[in-house]
């Protein structure tokens, strides 16, 4: 939080707000205190963090000062950012975020590109999401190929309600038809065949979810990240039952993409192959750690 002893200064410029407050979220241990920092601020003050740049030395009204003292007391607390500023960019688009859904991250952009180049050179294409979530993927699929028909499923309503905002705001909710459910159970009989199959399903096994950063564990949905699926709780229980009933759903040729845990690639694969799938690629993200497997029916 900003000190209140300070606030009887009159005159605060954006420079050494950020300047404060980056501090102060670096003695807190946060990854990102400067970027976190502008963030708030920018919305705090109803601008872009390009008019912050430009604006080092604009004075910064006591009612603004409060606002943002609120949103640092927040993040402070360890609320991640995009709860606060209720946004998230993926795959160059700007998603409604809540407490309902997960975070969208980088790594998942790479099942997307995936997906895409699968997809691209067909024509009539289907595709499902798997715990579609705030639906960044089933949307940026939706944006990024002309004429994709997507189903997307999840089992929480209030993630479905994010992600049917998200679709209407990128203009394909015509395209985008969102199913409550059990992942694959919540197929009607008229769904697919599908061309690919997306999935970033819940992978954090019990041992590791209590071991999870605060942001994460404290305030992002435990149904979408703790494995309740596996009886010897090893975060691959959502696989298994992909890998058992994907298949059915899947083309000739078809494609499933799937995100995993750091580690988790080799099991996940062989799961897929004792299943029949075939690999056609595994990942990595930018940290160099195996993300996305990619398997082919026969």
């Amino acid at each position: 939080m900003i000190v209140r002893r300070e606030e009887t200064r009159t005159i605060w410029t954006v420079a050494e707000l950020l300047k404060w407050t980056e501090g102060y979220f670096q003695r807190l241990g946060l990854s990102t205190p400067r970027l976190d920092a502008e963030i708030l601020l920018a919305l705090a003050l109803s601008k872009t963090r390009i008019e912050l740049y430009t604006g080092y030395q604009m004075l910064v009204e006591p009612d603004e000062r409060a606002r943002f003292r609120g949103l640092v007391e927040r993040r402070a607390r360890k609320e991640p950012v995009a709860y606060i500023t209720r946004r998230r960019e993926f795959f160059s688009l700007i998603f409604e975020v809540s407490p309902a859904v997960l975070v969208p991250r980088p790594e998942t952009e790479h099942v997307v590109e995936a997906a895409i180049r699968t997809l691209r050179p067909l024509s009539k294409v289907r595709a499902l999401d798997v715990g579609t979530g705030s639906g960044c993927m089933a949307v940026a699929l939706a944006v990024n190929v002309p004429g994709l028909l997507v189903d997307a499923v999840d089992l929480s309503s209030q993630a479905l309600e994010v992600a049917r905002c998200n679709a209407q705001a990128h203009h394909v909710a015509d395209r985008v038809r969102f199913l409550r459910g059990d992942i694959l159970a919540a197929l009607p009989t008229d769904a697919g065949p599908y061309q690919v199959i997306v999935s970033n399903p819940p992978y954090v096994s019990a041992m590791e979810y209590e071991k999870l950063m605060e942001d994460v564990r404290l305030y992002e949905p435990k149904l979408a990240l703790l494995d309740t699926r596996s009886e010897n709780q090893d975060g691959l229980g959502f696989y298994r039952e992909l890998a058992a009933g994907a298949g059915a759903w899947l083309e000739p040729a078809g494609v499933i993409v799937v995100e995993v845990g750091a580690g988790q690639a080799g099991a996940v694969r062989d799961l897929f192959e004792s299943q029949g799938f075939l690999h056609r690629e595994t990942l990595r993200d930018l940290a160099g750690i195996e993300r996305v497997v990619v398997m082919a029916t026969r």
